[in-house]
């Protein structure tokens, strides 16, 4: 019953997971791939123990209409979507900080070379990364209606294809926010279809899984690296 104070509280929470994952991954040397599916299944045992069988049932009003809210004809989450997309693109293309993580993420002899913290770098990917998480959490909730451990685990999947397919090199150092926008757009459409042709929904996650390993082996193709960071 805390209101939108319960969304800062959420949101908040997934910035910390951020923020604990990236000092992992950076002060005790755990690969980030690794951290973080450690950190989505310490979270999930700690969302089942608190939730103890009953999801929670939001009942605030206002929170349960924006779903169906509109503003200009777009509907409220789409408006969200889009804020958070403006935000990404800000930082990367206006800030130094988005600078340095193309830097880093190229080479980080480079950038260690000339002063900058590799370290707090990484650790601020990550919590960025953590708040736009709580922020895809909370609107999962919204839609549903309750808190749903299992909120976003069809999603996952078809957010790392979108994510290759918008030409982000998993080596590091190419891609960007616009890339993935139309890496999630090709996805989309490509879902649509196969699910307006009936397709099996075995063979959809099959075809899925094949865009994204050609999608791999082209990014790889042009960079010396292949190793995910």
């Amino acid at each position: 019953d805390l209101g939108f104070l319960s969304v800062v509280i959420a949101v908040g929470v997934s910035m910390l997971c951020g923020l604990l994952i990236g000092l992992c991954h950076v002060y005790i040397k755990i690969p980030s791939f690794m951290a973080s599916f450690a950190f989505m299944y310490i979270c999930k045992g700690i969302g089942m123990v608190s939730y103890q069988g009953h999801p929670p049932t939001i009942k605030d009003p206002v929170i349960t209409a924006l779903p169906t809210t509109t503003f200009l004809g777009i509907p409220f989450i789409t408006w969200v979507a889009i804020v958070m997309f403006l935000l990404c693109f800000f930082i990367q293309e206006y800030t130094a900080f988005g600078r340095h993580i193309y830097a880093v993420g190229t080479n980080e002899n480079i950038p260690r070379s000339v002063g900058v913290s590799v370290e707090k770098v990484k650790i601020g990917v990550f919590t960025l990364a953590g708040f736009l998480f709580g922020v895809a959490g909370v609107i999962g909730a919204i839609r549903l209606g309750q808190g749903q451990i299992a909120i976003g685990d069809d999603k996952m999947f078809p957010a790392q294809a979108a994510v290759v397919v918008g030409g982000t090199s998993l080596a590091g150092g190419k891609g960007g926010v616009v890339n993935t926008i139309v890496g999630v757009l090709i996805m989309t459409v490509l879902d649509n279809g196969l699910v307006m042709l009936n397709v099996n929904p075995n063979i959809r996650t099959g075809v899925q899984g094949v865009i994204i390993l050609v999608a791999v082996i082209l990014t790889a193709a042009r960079g010396a690296k292949v190793i995910s960071k």
